[in-house]
């Protein structure tokens, strides 16, 4: 609708009302189908909490293996013990966060395949809503139970001189991280669209990006230090804000203050992320099953 007020076109924003009560609409339909499969994961205590003990120590495996290492190094790439450890707690529970909230986007290529995404398609309810809470899975707990206990590990092993945006920067970090993982998350299943069985690419992003930050990047080439800080911006997750926090260089030239751009890079890859997903969900043909 529109109308003319002193020779000029006045728009009413009925668009951005529209967006606004989709948004809300999305997040209320996602908390009703994950306290639908909250409800559904209780019914059987037991099994939750051995699948969780499951998964925190099976993630754990991955800090045992920089443990066995470190006994016959004293340091890795110029890294302690305590400082790798700090790198792997913020990137694990940063990853593990946005696998609670988002893990089930990598089962798009398969609700395509299977011609299940369809019946998404007709219910009044965002897809992006049903799609991210699709099986909602709360053993993922252990992941991030996991990646919290060695991150307060390093904390205490470390000697930091601690100032106010020291302090600031650790929830900043894992906050802001686990929405960079998240738009990761969306953008790979949004690509699903295109190639069904890409699941694996996606993975190789979200498991293979929070493994790859468990590591100091001295340890890499510089022009994979570079991609992940300006193609696809996962150094924003832990390596800028975990070497400000350490007080170390980063192995590409950048001045300090880009520490403090994780929020900023998170919003930026949302937007993208959205657009990636509304361009996909257009194109997606029905299997016609």
């Amino acid at each position: 609708m529109a109308e003319v007020r002193a020779g000029r076109e006045v728009r009413e924003p009925e668009t951005e009302f529209a967006e606004r009560s989709r948004l809300v609409e999305g997040v209320r339909a996602y908390g009703l189908i994950v306290a639908m499969w909250l409800r559904s994961t209780m019914a059987y205590r037991a099994s939750f909490v051995m699948t969780a003990l499951g998964n925190f120590l099976v993630t754990g495996f991955d800090f045992v293996t920089i443990m066995l290492m470190f006994g016959h190094v004293d340091a890795l790439g110029g890294f302690t013990l305590p400082e790798i450890a700090l790198l792997y707690g913020a990137s694990a529970t940063a990853f593990g966060l946005s696998d609670l909230v988002l893990g089930s986007m990598d089962r798009l290529g398969r609700r395509m395949r299977d011609g299940t995404l369809d019946t998404l398609l007709v219910r009044p309810v965002p897809v992006l809503a049903q799609v991210a809470a699709d099986r909602f899975a709360l053993r993922r707990l252990g992941r991030i139970t996991q990646g919290l206990l060695v991150l307060g590990y390093a904390l205490l092993a470390l000697d930091i001189g601690w100032t106010p945006l020291k302090v600031v920067m650790l929830p900043l970090m894992v906050l802001s991280g686990a929405a960079i993982f998240g738009a990761v998350f969306v953008a790979g299943a949004a690509f699903q669209f295109y190639a069904q069985d890409a699941s694996e690419v996606q993975s190789a992003f979200t498991y293979g990006g929070t493994t790859l930050l468990q590591y100091p990047p001295s340890i890499f080439a510089q022009d994979l230090v570079r991609g992940v800080t300006f193609v696809v911006p996962l150094a924003f997750v832990s390596w800028l804000p975990a070497l400000y926090v350490l007080g170390r260089d980063y192995p590409v030239d950048l001045p300090r203050w880009v520490a403090f751009l994780p929020p900023v890079v998170a919003a930026v890859c949302w937007v993208l992320a959205g657009l990636a997903w509304r361009a996909g969900l257009r194109a997606y043909r029905s299997t016609g099953s």
